[in-house]
């Protein structure tokens, strides 16, 4: 029923065949319609794309059915795209908006709908109030939504295909240096995790000498064996073969590839806070460039320990890149990134991009002559050792709804032996503690889960704090 349909921190997800069925999907594009009729004073025009998982492209076909018959003017994707490419088409295309088919990281049962402001950025709160708002009146009403066979619509010119990634790898050429990176001596080693990026990585840098094989390239839909999410535990597989192979470095993307993760030469995980301070220095120490960064609360405080010592801003917000994407435009930032491994950057769509990262990153490590291992050494050399883990704990109903008033009134003096100098509400409850350690709690938006997120100066510091914070909650960890 449509009454399930609510935009988390990044678009609409839920089960195939439970709640992600045609029809809600055509509810959701009626409600899209609505808006852009209401708002765009000529023939609105939408990019349309989707990824790998189980029927994507069929849903997707739904969505232009549904927004054809509408009148509006669609391009549809001729293939499965990654998010941030179908983020780029939008602005190339100078489009109203756009929306893909994918479910990010979720596992494979899971299938979701992302909706695309003209910058090509994630809708802003603004924007989708006012979708879920139509979304409300359509079932409401009762009415069903309008459609046209895709077909019809084609031979129209209602829909027409298009292929986004040809000017999308033109883009990528033009912010680093391809050629460069493909000039390479060794082998890296590319994890697409079964989703929408398998092959862009490898098709920019064929033909170099840098060796790239791929993991998990193929489309499969059930994500066999792993959660499309490029976090340590996920990456068993790339590590191994990282060391089997004596590669340079591992890369990973997710089902969406607008996230990125990377595993060292001996393979090891780098998590996405090493992983963003580094490409924060990246752009600071070597590339010479200055601009402010954009980061979100649950990111690490390396990004603002460098902010200070390169003398540029730093701003924090809340998660998700609805609310980063804003404030890189407003400040013109260098590069905005969020806890989960999203990273955007300017003079490119104001959007994530594990793509364009882990290019920034060979560039890193090619520009640098040091390896990963040896780059985060340097970071550590300038801001100090920081370690970080995030606890994902999966909730029933009763549970949810219990936490969540827990954390509407939490202000404790304490998390075990340390004391809380400073409680941050902005997004979740973030605990500022003395040691120089931190703790947030959070419920995720787009998942039944509680998020709980620590940096310490030590591993063996997050993992006290981590089992101290769930004590404090009344949580099990595992």
């Amino acid at each position: 029923m449509a009454g399930q349909i609510k935009f988390g921190t990044d678009g609409w997800r839920a089960v195939i065949a439970e709640d992600f069925t045609f029809d809600n999907v055509r509810i959701c594009s009626q409600a899209v319609s609505v808006f852009l009729k209401a708002t765009v004073p000529d023939t609105p025009r939408v990019v349309i794309g989707y990824d790998t998982r189980f029927a994507s492209e069929d849903f997707a076909a739904a969505v232009a059915e549904v927004l054809a018959a509408n009148g509006v003017h669609v391009y549809l994707s001729t293939s499965f795209t990654p998010t941030p490419v179908l983020s780029h088409s939008v602005v190339d295309l100078k489009a109203d908006g756009g929306v893909i088919i994918t479910a990010s990281h979720n596992p494979g049962r899971w299938n979701g709908f992302k909706y695309k402001a003209p910058n090509g950025s994630s809708a802003p709160v603004e924007t989708i109030n006012e979708i879920e708002k139509h979304l409300a009146d359509i079932t409401k009403s009762g009415e069903r939504p309008a459609r046209m066979p895709l077909e019809e619509a084609i031979g129209r010119g209602l829909v027409e295909r298009y292929d986004p990634s040809v000017r999308y790898l033109q883009a990528v050429r033009g912010l680093v240096n391809v050629d460069a990176i493909a000039a390479m001596d060794g082998i890296v080693i590319v994890d697409s995790m079964y989703g929408a990026g398998a092959g862009y990585i490898s098709g920019l840098l064929d033909g170099g000498t840098v060796h790239v094989e791929e993991l998990n390239g193929e489309r499969n839909p059930i994500f066999p064996g792993i959660r499309p999410e490029p976090i340590g535990e996920n990456l068993a597989k790339l590590e191994e073969t990282v060391r089997e192979r004596g590669a340079l470095m591992g890369i990973a993307t997710d089902g969406d590839a607008d996230r990125v993760g990377i595993v060292d030469e001996h393979g090891r995980f780098l998590n996405q806070h090493q992983v963003f301070a580094l490409l924060c220095l990246y752009f600071l120490q070597v590339r010479g460039e200055r601009g402010a960064i954009i980061r979100s609360i649950t990111t690490t405080e390396m990004i603002s320990l460098l902010g200070r010592k390169f003398d540029v801003p730093v701003h924090i917000t809340r998660v998700g890149f609805k609310y980063i994407a804003p404030l890189m435009l407003q400040y013109k930032a260098m590069i905005g990134g969020e806890e989960s491994g999203g990273y955007g950057f300017r003079g490119h769509v104001p959007e994530r991009d594990g793509i364009v990262a882990a290019l920034f990153f060979m560039d890193m490590v090619r520009q640098t002559g040091q390896t990963p291992s040896q780059l985060l050494d340097r970071l550590y050399e300038m801001v100090g050792p920081h370690y970080y883990r995030r606890a994902d704990i999966e909730l029933d109903a009763p549970a949810a709804t219990r936490l969540r008033e827990t954390l509407k009134n939490l202000d404790p003096k304490a998390v075990g032996t340390s004391t809380v100098d400073r409680v941050d509400t902005t997004d979740g409850v973030r605990l500022a503690l003395d040691d120089g350690s931190w703790v947030l709690f959070r419920l995720s938006g787009t998942e039944p889960l509680l998020r709980i997120y620590v940096e310490a100066k030590s591993e063996s510091r997050v993992q006290e704090l981590i089992g101290e914070s769930a004590k404090l909650l009344g949580v099990k960890t595992g």
